[in-house]
């Protein structure tokens, strides 16, 4: 199994010998998911976190209107979980799908647990990626208050140009918070500089 990605994403924030590698990969369940296959429903008590391996995975919830919510983006290097329902073991408000073919390592919590005891830097990994996360879901509401659709689309684009080229115009739409349609004629009119 080739588990480089991960092991690279971990020593960039906290460094592990080969014995500690071991360890880690030991814990970990391999998922391969088709496109538009589900990890996560929305109702079920979210049982893993994941790590994606290759291809893109999404986090999403549905409005009572039938409108799709896209909470994040996860591609290749990225972890995704319903954070709520895994950690207090309650049905989860969100989906989490495959955009395309993809393949993704699985923790439950007694691996986590397990994984904390036996490599005690994994808590300051996991803790450096919370912050990270939790700031950047805290600039993207700050967007969403404070911004345009324009701005909010060129913000996207920044922080995620791999994504622009890859992802259905919809589901970025979804993220950003328009519909297809405003980001069609959006897109369509030119953008202001500056």
């Amino acid at each position: 199994m080739d588990y480089e990605l991960l092991i690279q994403s971990i020593s960039n924030r906290v460094p592990i010998n080969d014995n500690e590698k071991k360890l880690i990969t030991a814990l970990l369940k391999t998922r391969k998911l088709k496109k538009k296959n589900f990890l996560h429903q929305e109702g079920d008590i979210q049982q893993h976190v994941a790590f994606v391996k290759s291809g893109c995975l999404r986090s999403y919830s549905i409005d009572k209107n039938g409108t799709e919510h896209i909470l994040q983006f996860a591609p290749a290097g990225w972890w995704i979980a319903d954070m709520q329902s895994f950690l207090n073991v309650t049905p989860s408000g969100i989906s989490i799908d495959a955009i395309e073919d993809s393949e993704a390592f699985l923790l439950n919590h007694t691996d986590v647990e397990q994984m904390y005891i036996a490599v005690p830097k994994m808590e300051r990994y996991f803790r450096i990626l919370a912050e990270r996360s939790l700031a950047t879901f805290q600039q993207r509401l700050i967007d969403a208050l404070s911004l345009t659709a324009a701005e909010r689309y060129t913000n996207f684009c920044k922080r995620y140009p791999t994504l622009i080229q890859t992802l259905p115009q919809k589901y970025i739409a979804s993220y950003i918070g328009i519909t297809p349609e405003f980001m069609s004629k959006m897109l369509s009119q030119p953008m202001k500089k500056g």
